[in-house]
């Protein structure tokens, strides 16, 4: 317990600001358990008044979790759901911020990572780029992306929010991951041209290189080595799992190329696309999945200036 109690630690005071007599949810399930264990005795050590909830693991990133939960995470002050699946893009966790509750999603966490990497992170300094990230997207209408890879992808973000994953989330209604470290907004939907060279990680099992076809915002072909298990999954799910979803910047120097992508995508030098759901954070799309892919090195531009070249911010 001791080497979790300094992430979980990390994570109660600093980036949740936990302060006694707040409500605490802890949801889990049981690969989980030890994590959310450590939450919930560094949440007692502040003096909150704490409760853990340990659920079914799920099938799916996206997946809503079960009634009972999503009822319990509305009525929270804070709530942190290290779980096997994310809860980030769902509703249950939408509509808990919006009752005023601050969420820190921790999804495919695993004890390592809570000792080292990413959530042992300078989460002031992670702040202060991740929202320099995001005014740059904010004031973008157009980006490319490309990469030696192969990667050559256009779309539009015209209107579009960015949003900040900083690791502080003090105010009602913030919410993001744990380990954070990343600006990413919705594109445009219908807007994606082009492909995409996933040489990082993507949803966790899924390594090695994986190349997305991408016509009118869809995802129209997928090829290589993992190519029928990743259709396969969004197959389950239909024609909105295809959607371009998401583009995200990762902004934690601390985080490491582990084969997670709850740290993979938090890691300088990357950005990364998503596909499925994008209806939480300003997109038009609920499809109960979301899936993320790692992009290494990219060049970027918004608006025809490079903000990153090889991977290095231009900012």
């Amino acid at each position: 317990m001791h080497g979790l109690l300094i992430g979980a630690q990390i994570a109660v005071e600093t980036c949740m600001s936990v302060k006694s007599g707040e409500r605490v949810l802890i949801v889990t399930d049981p690969p989980r358990r030890k994590i959310a264990e450590a939450l919930l005795e560094a949440a007692r050590i502040v003096g909150a008044k704490t409760m853990l909830i340990c659920m079914p693991t799920g099938t799916k990133h996206g997946e809503e979790p079960p009634e009972l939960v999503a009822d319990a995470m509305r009525t929270a002050d804070v709530v942190f759901a290290p779980t096997t699946y994310s809860l980030t893009h769902t509703q249950a966790r939408l509509q808990a911020c919006k009752a005023g509750a601050r969420v820190a999603t921790m999804p495919m966490i695993t004890e390592d990572m809570m000792r080292r990497g990413a959530m042992l992170a300078d989460y002031r300094q992670v702040r202060r780029l991740t929202l320099k990230v995001a005014k740059v997207l904010d004031n973008a209408s157009e980006v490319e992306v490309r990469t030696r890879a192969g990667t050559r992808l256009t779309f539009s973000i015209r209107g579009r929010r960015a949003h900040s994953d900083t690791g502080i989330f003090h105010k009602p209604g913030d919410f993001g991951n744990l380990p954070a470290g990343e600006a990413f907004i919705a594109p445009l939907e219908g807007t994606g041209h082009g492909r995409v060279i996933v040489d990082g990680s993507m949803v966790d099992a899924l390594h090695g290189r994986i190349e997305l076809g991408v016509k009118k915002g869809e995802v129209i072909e997928i090829l290589g080595k993992h190519s029928r298990k990743l259709a396969k999954m969004l197959d389950k799910v239909g024609k909105k799992a295809y959607n371009l979803a998401e583009f995200g910047i990762g902004t934690n120097p601390k985080a490491r190329l582990i084969g997670n992508v709850l740290e993979d995508e938090k890691v300088m030098r990357t950005c990364h696309i998503a596909l499925g759901d994008n209806s939480t954070f300003g997109g038009r799309v609920r499809a109960g999945i979301h899936v993320d892919g790692i992009i290494l090195k990219p060049t970027i531009k918004l608006d025809g200036k490079v903000v990153m070249q090889n991977g290095r911010l231009k900012i």
